[in-house]
């Protein structure tokens, strides 16, 4: 768009002055109230002329309004609209010291934040690699050190995880508990929305260059008390970069906050927002700001100001037909585990380890590490349910894979309506009714399968499978993810593995990748026994019993 260029005798002018717009008019009541809406406009009363923070909203507004710009100006706003396509982002960076290579689609969201000079609202679809774009840009600009990543609790370990893969040698601290206490420096401080609040003084200390907002929705309500952190600590820090899949859930007003603290130069005031864009009504009382207007508009003017948003279909040929994730969670019992799992180690130093697994004791050496997994799955529960939820809020479907009962019971009783299971005790006809459901009903989101109930049915409504609890041999799991992985799926396909930190879900994870590979290289398809795996599980613990 650009600027309608009128005779020198028309008044309405806008001149660049540093990183200021100066605008003069001949004052008339519409052009007043026009002007006076921008974000960040000062009347200045000796010199005569208004100014604000220069910006392309700003500028496609005064073109509206027929204002004249000065070539200054008209430079800016050329130059400006080039730096937000991404056509024109840089890509042949090179990002040293970066564990990896970036998909296309991804450098370029990395151009687009350092367009955005680290103030963005990274929006891409959810399994486009967020997280992995955020800690590249942190490894091209080290200078932005300390960071402060601020994340859901079920994710701390997932973020400590990726960036000792993606970044180079970093010094990480996981902050934890509501005592604050720390004494070690780092490049990077991870810690959850949840304990914000008791941190926040503390936080002030490290003076960090950068913050970054995980899933930034959890800061949508302003009578939270994370959310009053969160703002206070941001108006402290330079750059903030918010993250989320889904910046608005339901309505509008859900953004502002992840705006107006990653763009506030931009972002309206809460008042001009909300009566422009949630069809503000007052129901006699107060303003109710749960509407939507004006869609199209805001839409775009976050484009221009911030925002970074891929679906996957727009970079479906750059994406690999399954990828996968491992969500580590810490477990809540620990005690009970550790125990259970000395006890264990004790039997196998007693039994002589895999000696066990082929002979009469088998049967008990199965029965103690099936009451290992019990706990594991026990020890995670919680903060599983803490990533459905969030993951959920994405409107996207799921189908999630358990082993034990007192699992699929405690998920389908927690998600009610939303969710369907098929277990062993289905019948054909109950098993059929749910696939339909789940296939069909867009409410329904939620799958809950077991091997037993899994087996032969086609759950190609969703392209995500979260996996709870783990087989005994990599083709059983094979036969899990080709629920969504077959004939008949149009997207890429996303699989997360929930691993209980420091528990045997690691060991049997890190077999079954093991025996994948000697799977996949037999010929004739041969299956891995599960005594064999049983076998190289009892190995891992007796190796243990002589440290």
């Amino acid at each position: 768009m650009k600027p309608t260029i009128y005779p020198r005798t028309v008044l309405k002018s806008a001149k660049l002055i540093g990183k200021e717009i100066h605008i003069k008019f001949p004052l008339d009541q519409q052009t007043l109230d026009q002007v006076r809406s921008i974000t960040g406009r000062r009347w200045h009363s000796i010199e005569k002329y208004w100014s604000c923070p220069a910006s392309v909203n700003t500028c496609k507004q005064l073109i509206q309004w027929g204002f004249h710009f000065d070539e200054l100006l008209q430079e800016y706003l050329s130059n400006a609209q080039k730096k937000l396509t991404e056509s024109s982002v840089k890509t042949n960076f090179e990002i040293a010291g970066l564990n990896g290579i970036l998909r296309p689609f991804q450098k370029t969201g990395v151009g687009l934040i350092d367009n955005f000079n680290g103030n963005a609202i990274l929006a891409d679809d959810m399994g486009l690699g967020k997280t992995i774009q955020i800690l590249a840009y942190l490894q091209l600009h080290i200078e932005l050190r300390p960071a402060i990543i601020v994340v859901p609790a079920c994710v701390k370990l997932n973020w400590q995880r990726e960036a000792l893969k993606w970044l180079n040698k970093p010094k990480i601290q996981i902050l934890n508990g509501q005592t604050p206490d720390y004494t070690q420096k780092a490049d990077l401080f991870i810690i959850n929305y949840d304990i914000l609040p008791y941190w926040l003084e503390t936080l002030y200390k490290i003076q960090a260059k950068i913050l970054i907002l995980d899933e930034v929705q959890y800061v949508k309500s302003n009578k939270a008390n994370r959310t009053k952190a969160v703002k206070k600590l941001a108006k402290r820090i330079d750059h903030v970069l918010s993250l989320s899949g889904t910046p608005i859930m339901n309505r509008p007003i859900e953004i502002f906050n992840a705006w107006s603290m990653s763009d506030p130069v931009n972002c309206p005031s809460y008042w001009d927002f909300t009566h422009r864009y949630c069809n503000p009504k007052h129901n006699g009382y107060g303003w109710d700001f749960n509407g939507a207007s004006n869609i199209p508009e805001l839409h775009q003017k976050l484009l221009d100001s911030c925002m970074i948003r891929r679906l996957k279909k727009d970079v479906l040929t750059e994406l690999p037909e399954m990828q996968s994730s491992f969500l580590p969670f810490e477990i809540d019992n620990e005690k009970e585990y550790r125990d259970a799992e000395r006890n264990f180690i004790q039997y196998v130093r007693v039994t002589k380890g895999d000696h066990a697994a082929t002979k009469a004791e088998g049967a008990e050496t199965l029965s103690q590490i099936e009451g290992l997994k019990q706990l594991a799955v026990k020890g995670k529960l919680n903060q599983t349910v803490s990533w459905i939820e969030d993951f959920l809020e994405s409107g996207e479907k799921l189908v999630v894979f358990a082993h034990h009962k007192f699992v699929i019971e405690q998920l389908a009783t927690k998600f009610g309506n939303i969710c369907r299971k098929i277990d062993g005790s289905a019948s054909m006809q109950q098993r059929q009714e749910s696939v339909d459901l789940f296939q069909q009903d867009p409410l329904c989101q939620l799958m809950i399968i077991s091997l037993a109930g899994g087996v032969g049915i086609t759950l190609t409504g969703a392209s995500n499978l979260a996996v709870l609890e783990y087989p005994w041999d990599p083709m059983t799991l094979d036969q899990i993810l080709s629920r969504i992985h077959r004939l008949g799926q149009v997207k890429n396909v996303m699989i997360y593995f929930t691993m209980g930190l420091n528990t045997i879900d690691e060991k049997i994870a890190k077999l079954l990748d093991e025996k994948r590979k000697i799977v996949d290289a037999v010929m004739d398809g041969k299956e891995t026994e599960v005594t064999s795996l049983l076998t190289e599980l009892l190995k891992e613990y007796k190796n243990e019993t002589n440290d």
